[in-house]
């Protein structure tokens, strides 16, 4: 057989078409919680593709290929909900039930190797939780630029503020208003950002001579 030949017959192999789909899940949902990043939905569109056509050369039990993409939509849910591990052992469960009802057929050649099913969901469990958490950590990041970033920060009075007057942050000197009368060199905390004036609180006092 040529070349083309070569690279179809193995695509058609069950062990490859497995790895494919599961690949192309794990991409396409690492996407879709990391907006930008493209190289994983890039892969994983790829990926998903070649499975499609892999799996149409082979007998394939659709409930199967759903109890994998369920195994895998339960690993990344158990990084953003506290379930006590109980959504990544459905998600083992599920994969595990699904990688074996995945191929149609009692022919020996056709069924997925134990020394593939294993490793691809242990580290499809460990990929899963990975990158699901480092999304859901930066979503809950407070923000450190811009208008956002300023809200909680801390400042120094450059003047009084009685109520407006002048405050230094981040080394840059700002317009300022306090409800509460701020003297020169007090702490303050920043609130709400509205344009170009930041309104604040004081933190710490000076103590009285």
């Amino acid at each position: 057989m040529g070349t083309r030949l070569e690279l179809l017959k193995a695509l058609s192999d069950p062990n490859i078409a497995y790895l494919l789909m599961t690949i192309g899940t794990i991409g396409i949902m690492a996407e879709l919680y990391s907006p930008g990043a493209i190289l994983p939905g890039v892969v994983g569109a790829i990926s998903l593709i070649l499975a499609f056509y892999s799996l149409q050369s082979l007998p394939v039990n659709y409930a199967g290929v759903l109890l994998l993409i369920l195994g895998i939509i339960f690993f990344i849910l158990e990084a953003t909900v506290t379930s006590y591990g109980l959504l990544a052992i459905g998600g083992v469960v599920s994969m595990t039930f699904g990688s074996l009802m995945l191929i149609k057929s009692d022919a020996e050649f056709l069924q997925i190797s134990w020394t593939v099913i294993v490793p691809v969901i242990l580290t499809t469990a460990a990929v899963s939780l990975f990158i699901v958490g480092m999304g859901v950590r930066a979503m809950r990041r407070s923000p450190q630029t811009g208008q956002e970033g300023m809200i909680g920060a801390i400042g120094i009075a450059k003047t009084a503020l009685c109520p407006d007057g002048k405050l230094a942050i981040h080394g840059e000197l700002w317009d300022a208003i306090s409800d509460t009368p701020v003297e020169l060199g007090t702490s303050v905390k920043v609130l709400r950002v509205q344009g170009l004036t930041l309104y604040v609180s004081p933190v710490l006092q000076k103590k009285e001579a």
